[in-house]
């Protein structure tokens, strides 16, 4: 009977070494993994994009941040093959005012239901005038900085592009052109700045 009391006891005393001990060494291989260090998503340098599919997480949106980056845009002319002079785009007089431009809400290239009368008015155009062509000049507010908002530009136009091709005009008669927040007017409200935020219709003759 001493005996099975003694073995009874051994028991329970492995049991509560057990209890105690138990957490400790899973303590030492869990928290390892819970505290390694996570680095950042490379970047592909020759997209813009990452290598996981977490969309502007690195490189983020604005003509809003302030500090949104794009790459591959070093050393582009924004005002390529315009001779303002001359008032011609790649050797055609160019005609600002007759259609309005187009306007955008902030960090977005989406063509807006109230815009889209105005690039019916540029097809219509274009389809009673057969010699004249396009240009669409994408712009931006201040926000953001140079290299994004060449970026932005560029999709505000070809936005606008790929609309007006829906409604029947052949994509050789439009040229696009970015100039991001070159000509955008510093320190005025994401509200005021509301201008800036356009795509200019300038007719080619």
């Amino acid at each position: 009977m001493f005996a099975r009391y003694k073995s009874s006891y051994q028991i329970l005393s492995m049991f509560k070494l057990l209890r105690f001990t138990l957490p400790l060494i899973l303590a030492v291989f869990i928290l390892p993994a819970c505290t390694k260090k996570q680095y950042p998503t490379p970047v592909d340098t020759t997209t813009g994009s990452s290598s996981s599919d977490i969309g502007d997480s690195i490189i983020p949106a604005g003509d809003g941040t302030g500090w949104g980056t794009e790459l591959g845009l070093e050393g582009r002319d924004p005002g390529a093959g315009i001779d303002a002079g001359a008032g011609t785009y790649n050797g055609r007089q160019m005609v600002k005012g007759v259609l309005q431009p187009i306007y955008f809400g902030f960090d977005s290239s989406s063509i807006s239901t109230s815009e889209r009368s105005k690039l019916q008015n540029a097809a219509n155009h274009l389809m009673e005038n057969p010699s004249d062509g396009l240009l669409m000049e994408g712009h931006c507010d201040w926000y953001g900085t140079e290299d994004y908002n060449l970026a932005l530009g560029d999709r505000r136009a070809n936005s606008a592009r790929d609309y007006l091709t829906t409604l029947g005009i052949g994509i050789d008669r439009i040229d696009t052109l970015s100039k991001g927040s070159l000509e955008a007017t510093a320190g005025l409200s994401k509200s005021e700045s509301g201008q800036d935020r356009r795509v200019e219709l300038i007719i080619l003759k």
